[in-house]
């Protein structure tokens, strides 16, 4: 394959993989092999397995964090303060785009970002929607309500009255009650019971809506 090829094929995808090319009628060995001397020639980056982008000045869209870790784990979705700076729910930058997974926890770094990867039970895994990015690209993030809950789930005494107010959470009307209460219901988890009651007494505090 030719680099004018590949550009011909990958030059509006954010993100593409090996078997994307495969259509191309050329071997995957030889596949492979000309897609790691593009990646030393810094003319594509490889943030994973298998996955690549276009290097500047050659990508004519860049991919969007989110769209990156979707597609460097299948199986996952973005979550925890990645998600809540998202939907603007807590006012610090979020560096490290978080994600959960059923699979193995992992982090990786890449000369687009840093990824982690949390892992929680079948059993809780859900709660994501599909989000529009913009320069037509989507991503799964957990909803406001499950991204808080993960992250109740993943650190330690994070039911304790002090939790909330060290996160600052902002723009309580994101959240819906009742998505919280029966997320925090199913888990039948007494911690997440009780970070649910405490979360809805903040937003009705916050907003004056009914308990």
């Amino acid at each position: 394959m030719k680099w004018h090829e590949l550009l011909q094929m990958v030059v509006d995808e954010p993100v593409f993989r090996t078997g994307f090319l495969a259509a191309s009628g050329e071997s995957l060995p030889a596949l492979r092999l000309q897609l790691s001397r593009w990646v030393k020639a810094g003319k594509l980056i490889q943030p994973a397995r298998g996955l690549y982008t276009l290097a500047e000045p050659y990508r004519k869209v860049c991919p969007h964090p989110f769209v990156l870790a979707n597609a460097m784990k299948k199986g996952s979705y973005v979550s925890l303060q990645s998600a809540l700076a998202h939907y603007a729910m807590i006012p610090e930058h979020v560096p490290t785009v978080t994600s959960v997974t059923t699979q193995r926890p992992q982090w990786i770094e890449t000369p687009l970002g840093a990824f982690a990867f949390r892992r929680i039970k079948k059993g809780w895994f859900g709660g994501c929607r599909q989000v529009d990015l913009g320069n037509r690209q989507q991503a799964f993030v957990a909803t406001p309500d499950k991204a808080l809950l993960d992250l109740v789930y993943l650190t330690a005494r994070s039911d304790d009255p002090g939790f909330l107010a060290e996160l600052r959470l902002q723009n309580p009307d994101r959240l819906d009650l009742d998505a919280l209460a029966r997320l925090a219901e199913a888990s039948q988890s007494p911690k997440l019971r009780r970070a649910a009651a405490r979360i809805a007494g903040w937003v009705t505090e916050e907003t004056g809506a009914e308990p």
